[in-house]
């Protein structure tokens, strides 16, 4: 038999698991047999997210976190540890936007709010740096173990509009391939370190800019369609694969890499 992609019993964390793109990602890894532990802001949501996972046989568990809260992250690492012995896998998915970080069609740089772009940058880039430092030393420990970022088409394109999260996004793929070098050269090779960069999938943060009450494209949705040559927004189902792959021993030499799941939104010129 071919374990290369078995991901049985693997301890998985997603942070900001509540959203749209984690608690599917999440729900999946399940059927596949991982324990998913689920940290969010909101108790409700993830308790429901446990429940519904619970209810179809698979194995969850939740934790509220703050991922800007270092001492907070470090206690969930000490209680999930405590109760299931190891930490197989991190998805960094804890993100998001704010107006003041935008700059829209009616306004120039002059708007953006630094507060603002600040806010944005901690959420995305700082929020990913502390529960990586925090997952780490088990993993260190165990001598294996896989995080996985997320990154974003903004951080390949200067695209309009989402100018705080565009470069929090850049800085995630940066800080992917650091780390990769940084965990592998003075950790082994058993500690790997990727991101996905998903193109266009409509979540709750983006649903307003991509889609009309009615639910037809906006003009910004139409121009997203546009440019990508699969002519469609992705189905959050459709970064999976690409994560179970990257988290699995199918991967066990692959690290630093970016891995775009994006209906070739990034290679489309015109």
């Amino acid at each position: 038999m071919n374990n290369l992609f078995n991901i049985k019993d693997y301890v998985v964390v997603i942070t900001g698991g509540c959203g749209v793109l984690g608690s599917t990602i999440g729900k999946y890894l399940a059927k596949e047999g991982a324990t998913v532990i689920f940290l969010d802001r909101v108790e409700e949501l993830g308790k429901k997210l446990v429940a519904e996972i619970e209810a179809e046989g698979g194995k969850a568990d939740f934790f509220i976190t703050d991922v800007l809260n270092k001492e907070v992250v470090e206690k969930n690492v000490e209680d999930i540890v405590a109760k299931y012995g190891r930490v197989d896998t991190l998805l960094n998915a804890a993100g998001g936007n704010m107006p003041g970080a935008t700059i829209g069609p009616d306004q120039t740089i002059f708007d953006l709010q630094p507060e603002a772009f600040q806010k944005v940058l901690n959420l995305n880039l700082t929020g990913t740096v502390i529960p990586t430092q925090a997952f780490l030393k088990p993993m260190v420990k165990q001598k294996k173990g896989s995080i996985i970022n997320f990154s974003s088409m903004a951080s390949f394109r200067p695209m309009t509009r989402v100018c705080g999260y565009a470069a929090a996004k850049a800085g995630i793929s940066n800080f992917t391939a650091y780390m990769a070098a940084e965990a592998a050269r003075k950790f082994g090779d058993g500690i790997r370190v990727n991101a996905i960069a998903p193109g266009f999938f409509v979540t709750n943060q983006n649903r307003a800019l991509l889609t009309n009450p009615d639910g037809s494209w906006t003009e910004r949705g139409k121009d997203v369609i546009r440019q990508t040559p699969f002519g469609r927004m992705g189905d959050p189902e459709e970064l999976c694969g690409t994560i179970h792959y990257l988290m699995s021993d199918a991967a066990k030499f692959v690290t630093g890499v970016v891995a775009k799941v994006d209906g070739g939104f990034d290679v489309f010129a015109m």
